[in-house]
């Protein structure tokens, strides 16, 4: 409960068009200071709780121990930890490029759902809580690859769920 207290919080400043993103280039000592907010740090854990979700708690930690084997001792960086994960799904997913979209993208996604008949559809577009004049920038080229998971009346939900990644601004 106070996890979600937090993820909550923190969505609430990113819904605002003066956040930032979780990782961005740096030039200065104050501008890594700035980034090590709760911000940066309960978002980076809400999208690490998503990808284990979509991976699969077993994928996931075999790409936790292939970067920390492939790192220990040494320097990373962020994308060590998506080349890893790109390690153990044997190509069958991009994850550097779906994690990017998340990490340097500042803000996050609202997905309708439309259900026509038997025709499921969804659509992205960046969410925004308050529009602040001053600090408005256009996002309408943002595009998130988001891992949708579902379940259908003819499963349960823990024996058949199934999985949808939303790489465009709509689908089916």
């Amino acid at each position: 409960e106070d996890f979600l207290t937090l993820i909550f919080k923190a969505m609430m400043k990113d819904a605002l068009n003066s956040s930032h993103p979780v990782s961005s280039s740096v030039q200065s000592s104050e501008q890594i200071e700035e980034m090590f907010d709760a911000l940066s740090y309960i978002k980076g854990a809400s999208l690490l709780l998503m990808l284990k979700h979509y991976l699969t708690k077993d994928v996931f930690q075999a790409g936790i121990e292939v970067y920390l084997r492939n790192h220990s001792y040494g320097t990373a960086q962020s994308d060590d930890l998506w080349d890893s994960m790109n390690e153990i799904t044997n190509g069958t997913l991009d994850v550097k490029k779906m994690m990017k979209t998340w990490i340097v993208h500042k803000g996050f996604p609202l997905v309708t759902v439309v259900r026509k008949g038997k025709i499921i559809s969804v659509q992205q577009e960046k969410f925004l809580y308050r529009v602040e004049p001053e600090n408005w920038t256009s996002d309408a080229s943002y595009l998130w690859h988001i891992p949708l998971t579902y379940i259908t009346n003819r499963c349960s939900f823990t024996h058949c769920t199934n999985a949808y990644l939303l790489d465009q601004k709509s689908g089916m």
